[in-house]
């Protein structure tokens, strides 16, 4: 008996929250919501689409707002994550669709559990790649930061300042995404490049110019992300970082609300992320989190750098669900 093809991955853009979202979407059946993190675009879930919609799934990988195709308003406000809440809430409503299982990375991870915390009525359960559900910080995030990192600089704070970032990053975007995406990212606070920075280094100093690429992002993945973000710009994605303190006044009520659905979290062994950002309070957090896998050898871009056992663990967690 030979396979049945693959699905077809389709492009069209819906209104929700008062902006246009591109999707990218495969299949029919169940709704599994996709949301990618920064520097991205729906792009990122390339992997999935067509091994969830094989599976029988509706699955549909958004540009988040600010990204891509995607509307890209110009105040900082209005990439809060409570706007970003209600275009995925919205977007659920634009597809007639009453829940969806939203699966997130990174960005997308906190925009998911959030979703799932805040909106459980439309979430039914919840996957998050590389960032754990952290609830609300004990003080405003840039304070925290300024406590735990002194003078030593940290990219969230080095976002903070509207333009300056922006004008480093969109300098050379194809250089920017290959260092990010296929090197040493600036975020990670382990690495002695980052270790060694002082006040006033960009998120790029010091890092070098991954040649060849890794095996799992090829020159062309590379050119369309880039292509992307020389329409968007970083501003967007960059907005999201200076809304964290107006997040924390905005939401308190994450900090004793739990994610009551089924709940999976992914991440890859060698994530900087895990430096910073602990499973303590997920735990807590998510009394059904069923499985905290951590793939080995896999670092912080784990949907793409390992399709297959995330798609594997994706299936697995769907399959488990009550119909």
């Amino acid at each position: 008996m030979q396979n049945a093809p693959m699905a077809d991955i389709t492009h069209r853009t819906v209104r929700t929250n008062g902006i246009h979202l591109h999707l990218a979407e495969a299949g029919q059946g169940p709704l599994v919501l996709l949301l990618h993190g920064w520097p991205e675009s729906g792009y990122s879930w390339r992997h999935q689409l067509r091994a969830l919609a094989d599976a029988g799934y509706h699955a549909v990988a958004p540009d988040v707002r600010g990204y891509g195709q995607s509307d890209r308003p110009e105040p900082i406000e209005a990439y809060s994550m409570k706007q970003l809440l209600a275009d995925f809430v919205g977007l659920l409503d634009a597809l007639g669709e009453k829940t969806a299982v939203v699966v997130g990375h990174d960005w997308g991870a906190a925009m998911a559990w959030n979703c799932a915390a805040l909106h459980p009525d439309r979430f039914r359960a919840v996957v998050g790649m590389s960032v754990p559900h952290l609830g609300r910080t004990p003080m405003p995030p840039t304070q925290l930061f300024r406590h735990v990192f002194g003078d030593k600089w940290f990219y969230i704070l080095y976002f903070q300042e509207p333009g300056i970032a922006e004008a480093e990053l969109e300098a050379d975007i194809p250089r920017t995404l290959r260092i990010t995406l296929g090197g040493i990212p600036g975020f990670d606070t382990q690495a002695e490049a980052v270790k060694s920075r002082r006040q006033g280094d960009g998120f790029l100093t010091g890092l070098p110019v991954p040649d060849p690429l890794p095996a799992w992002l090829t020159e062309a993945d590379l050119a369309h992300f880039a292509k992307e973000l020389r329409h968007s710009g970083f501003r967007g994605g960059l907005n999201r970082y200076r809304n964290m303190d107006r997040d924390w006044e905005e939401l308190p009520e994450l900090a004793t609300t739990l994610i009551p659905q089924p709940a999976l979290f992914i991440t890859g062994e060698k994530d900087p992320g895990r430096a910073f950002a602990p499973l303590d309070p997920m735990k807590a957090l998510v009394p059904r989190l069923q499985d905290v896998l951590v793939i080995p050898d896999a670092g912080h871009w784990v949907q793409q750098e390992r399709p297959a056992e995330v798609n594997a663990a994706l299936l697995a967690f769907l399959k488990s669900l009550p119909a």
